[in-house]
């Protein structure tokens, strides 16, 4: 009996494997760490290893054939090869967790002999379990998870070719577990770094969207850079825009849609499809128009009014700060 796999089972069979109890205890924390690191439990049906039972039936001759994971408290059927209404028992009264304890096949010829199991429930009662034969599922690192197993309701034994087939479909079984494994390290690495390239272009974008404190307008043979907190609104007037500060008016070849994209989300707003006005520069909206701040008393006599769009009234009242 190997040393490196041990299960929560009766006296005798702590007895039996000679290691003090405290080891015992130590090695199944270790076994439950790696049942838990395959992320196994309580997942739907996968045929894959719906396939493997079925064959371990064929092979073996046998009405009921399944793969079970053993925790802490119960043992819990991933696969089986007839519809079985049951998907988990009781630990303390399975055949399974005494597979565990061995790295071959552990049989039982006939259940009713046995003392350790003739009084079973499943033994006693239906589904009059006789005959038992099952494989540990042991990962690479030698820990025990659970089994493929293989039952009867007459006494019977395995010939050799039988077990030696249960022991190669138990490796199939940990290959495909180990498969799985990879393949949703692989997913939950993939989700981890998407989601840090959407942290980082989201903090870019941020800093990208805060920098945009200027743009530089063309004005017959000169560039002139505008800072955008001076800029009040801005006017679509065919293939040209105009964009109006507290002091100037610059028209230049452009479209509003390019206009966003150069100015700070956070603020203007598009209100129009032919205005864009800076949050900050809104005086009071009645009915279907914004008074906008457009300078100093002494430069302009009356804020503008300018007309809010349909569909653009419910987002700008969302961007508000509103009582």
């Amino acid at each position: 009996m190997p040393k490196s796999t041990s299960v929560k089972v009766s006296p005798e069979v702590e007895n039996s494997l000679g290691f003090p109890k405290h080891a015992l205890h130590t090695k199944e924390a270790e076994r439950l760490e790696a049942l838990r690191n395959y992320q196994i439990l309580d997942t739907p049906s996968e045929a894959a290893f719906d396939n493997l039972v079925r064959l371990a039936a064929y092979i073996c001759g046998t009405p009921l054939s399944m793969m079970s994971f053993i925790d802490d408290k119960r043992q819990w059927i991933k696969a089986c090869n007839v519809e079985f209404d049951i998907k988990e028992t009781d630990r303390n009264f399975t055949f399974c967790q005494y597979a565990l304890q061995v790295d071959d096949v552990f049989e039982v010829p006939d259940a009713r002999k046995d003392p350790i199991f003739q009084h079973y429930p499943t033994v006693i009662n239906d589904p009059n379990v006789r005959f038992y034969a099952g494989a540990p599922l042991i990962t690479p690192e030698g820990q025990a998870l659970g089994t493929i197993c293989t039952i009867d309701t007459e006494p019977r034994q395995l010939t050799a070719q039988q077990r030696d087939a249960l022991r190669i479909l138990a490796k199939e079984v940990v290959a495909h577990l180990e498969l799985r494994r990879a393949r949703l390290q692989l997913e939950q690495e993939s989700q981890k770094l998407d989601g840090l390239i959407r942290l980082a272009n989201d903090a870019a974008q941020s800093m990208f969207m805060g920098s945009r404190n200027e743009i530089f307008v063309k004005q017959e043979h000169r560039l002139i850079r505008v800072h955008t907190e001076d800029i009040r609104y801005v006017e679509a007037l065919g293939d040209y825009v105009n964009i109006y500060t507290s002091r100037e008016r610059y028209t230049v070849y452009s479209t509003m849609k390019e206009l966003e994209t150069k100015l700070p989300v956070r603020e203007f707003a598009r209100i129009h499809r032919k205005y864009i006005v800076c949050l900050d520069r809104i005086m009071a909206i009645e009915g279907d128009s914004v008074q906008v701040d457009v300078g100093r008393p002494q430069d302009r006599q009356a804020p503008t009014l300018i007309p809010i769009g349909n569909s653009y009234k419910a987002i700008l009242l969302s961007r508000l700060n509103l009582i």
